[in-house]
C-alpha cells in the first residue's frame, strides 16, 4: 500500500479557487465516509482551512486512488473534477511525510510558525479516528508530525513574534490605523480560534480601543470567549445587528466559516465613518464589489500575505532551523517505518517456513509410525534446524538493510519469491 496526499493551497493556488473548494468542518466526517468507499482507499484524513483543502491517505493503486479522491472533493465542493486539473499538489510516501511535517511544524502556513494549523491537523486526526477512517499508518504519520510541530515551535525561534494568522491579521490593522484606534468602536463577526486570537491581540494593543462590539451566530460561544477575556470593553452583541454596529465603527474583522456572505455591500453603504474591514474568510464573507463606496477600505487574506512576506526578515535563521529539525524528524520516521515492515517480513517468513513444515510432517505423518517418540522428535528437530539455517541468511539479510532503499527491494523480492 502507498502514502498519499492530494489537495490545493494557498502556496499553488489563487484566493478565488481555495474559496471555492473549502469544505466546511461539519460536512468533513461525510467527505471521509466518501473516500473511504471508495476501492482503493483504506485509511483517509481530510482537512479544509483557509489555506488549504487536501485529503491523507493510505492507498492501493496510485493513479485510481487520485481520481477517486478528485471525485470526492468534487462532489463535496460542487465543483467538476476538470475543476481540479493542474491545481492539485500531489506527494507521495515520503513526500508525504515531508509535506505534512512541514505544515505541522508551521513552514507552509501565511504565517510561518503559527500554532493554528497544529489545532487543525489535531482536529483533522481526532475526526478520522472518530470516524473510523484513520488506521495504525495514519495514526502514526499524525501523532509524530504532531509532535514535530511542537518541537519545531520549543526549539527554535520560528513562533517569536506575531506567530498566529489572528495576530498578523490584528496586527495588520493596528499599524494601518494607528491612533485612528484609540477609543474606536470595533466589531469582530465570529467567536472561534480565529476570532479569539484577533480579539485578545486588539486587546493588549498598546492604543487602547472604545467599545469591541463580539457578534456570532451561536451567541454562546461569543458569551464563553467574552468571559474567558474579561475585559469590560468587549461586549457581546446581536448577530442579526452587524449592520447598525458597522456604521459608527473604524474597524471590523470578520473571522467566521461561512458558504454566503456575512457583511453585504447595502450593509457597508450605510457606513456613515471610514472603515477598515478585514476579511478572513475563505470563501469570503465580505462582500468584494464595494471599490466605490465612499471612505471604505477592504483587506483580505492575499493582503495579509505581502504583508507577513515583508515582516520575516528576521526569522529566516529560524525558519532555516525548522526545517533542520523537520529533516531529520522524517528521517527517523522512515527508519522506524521500515524496520517495522523489516520486523513483519521477517515473522511472516518465519511463519511461513513453519508452517511448510507442519504441513509436510502431517503430510508423511503414516511414515513415522514405526518410530518410536524418541526417534521422531529427533526427526522433527533436524527438520527445523535445517529450515532454521535455510532461512538465517534471508533474515539477517533483510535485518541488516532495514531503513535502506537496498531493505525495500529485499522485501518486496522476498515477498515473491515465497508467496507472503
Amino acid at each position: 500500500m502507498t502514502l498519499i496526499s492530494v489537495g490545493i493551497d494557498h502556496e499553488h493556488a489563487s484566493l478565488d479557487f481555495l474559496e471555492r473548494a473549502t469544505v466546511v468542518e461539519r460536512d468533513w466526517g461525510k467527505v471521509l465516509r466518501a473516500l473511504v468507499s471508495h476501492r482503493n482507499i483504506h485509511e483517509a484524513a481530510f482537512i479544509s482551512t483557509c489555506l488549504r483543502t487536501e485529503v491523507i491517505a493510505v492507498v492501493d493503486r496510485f493513479h485510481g486512488a487520485i481520481d477517486e479522491i478528485t471525485v470526492t472533493l468534487a462532489e463535496a465542493t460542487g465543483l467538476a473534477p476538470s475543476d481540479f486539473e493542474n491545481r492539485l499538489t500531489v506527494h507521495f510516501d515520503r513526500g508525504v511525510v515531508t509535506h505534512l511535517f512541514s505544515v505541522a511544524a508551521g513552514l507552509k502556513s501565511v504565517v510561518p510558525g503559527e500554532f493554528e494549523v497544529l489545532g487543525q491537523l489535531r482536529r483533522a486526526f481526532e475526526l478520522a479516528s472518530e470516524e473510523h477512517t484513520a488506521g495504525a499508518e495514519l495514526t502514526e504519520l499524525f501523532q509524530r508530525a504532531i509532535a514535530t510541530g511542537r518541537r519545531v515551535r520549543e526549539e527554535t525561534a520560528i513562533a517569536r513574534g506575531t506567530t498566529s494568522f489572528a495576530q498578523a491579521a490584528a496586527s495588520m490593522a493596528i499599524e494601518e490605523l494607528g491612533e485612528e484606534l484609540r477609543d474606536a468602536d470595533v466589531v469582530i463577526v465570529g467567536a472561534g480560534q480565529l476570532a479569539s486570537g484577533v480579539v485578545k491581540t486588539l486587546l493588549e494593543s498598546p492604543t487602547r480601543l472604545g467599545t469591541l462590539t463580539l457578534c456570532n451566530r451561536t451567541e454562546l460561544h461569543a458569551l464563553a470567549l467574552s468571559r474567558e477575556v474579561a475585559d469590560d470593553r468587549l461586549v457581546v452583541g446581536k448577530f442579526d445587528d452587524i449592520a447598525t454596529y458597522l456604521r459608527t465603527a473604524r474597524l471590523a474583522v470578520v473571522a467566521v466559516e461561512a458558504t454566503t456572505l456575512v457583511v453585504t455591500r447595502s450593509q457597508l453603504e450605510q457606513c456613515s465613518q471610514a472603515l477598515l474591514v478585514v476579511d478572513l474568510g475563505v470563501p469570503r464573507t465580505v462582500a468584494s464589489d464595494i471599490g466605490h463606496v465612499a471612505n471604505l477600505r477592504r483587506v483580505d487574506i492575499d493582503d495579509l500575505r505581502e504583508r507577513v512576506e515583508l515582516a520575516l526578515g528576521g526569522r529566516h535563521g529560524a525558519i532555516e532551523e525548522a526545517q533542520r529539525i523537520v529533516g531529520l524528524d522524517v528521517e527517523r520516521f522512515i527508519d522506524d517505518q521500515r524496520a517495522r515492515g523489516a520486523a513483519a517480513i521477517v515473522s511472516e517468513l518465519r511463519r511461513h517456513f513453519d508452517q511448510v513444515v507442519e504441513a509436510e510432517v502431517a503430510r508423511r505423518e503414516h511414515e513415522f509410525s514405526d518410530l518410536t517418540d524418541d526417534q521422531r522428535e529427533r526427526v522433527l528437530s533436524l527438520l527445523r534446524s535445517v529450515v532454521a539455517k535455510i532461512a538465517h541468511r534471508p533474515t539477517v539479510a533483510l535485518k541488516e538493510a532495514a531503513g535502506m532503499d537496498q531493505g525495500i527491494r529485499l522485501s518486496e523480492a522476498t515477498r515473491n519469491l515465497f508467496d507472503l
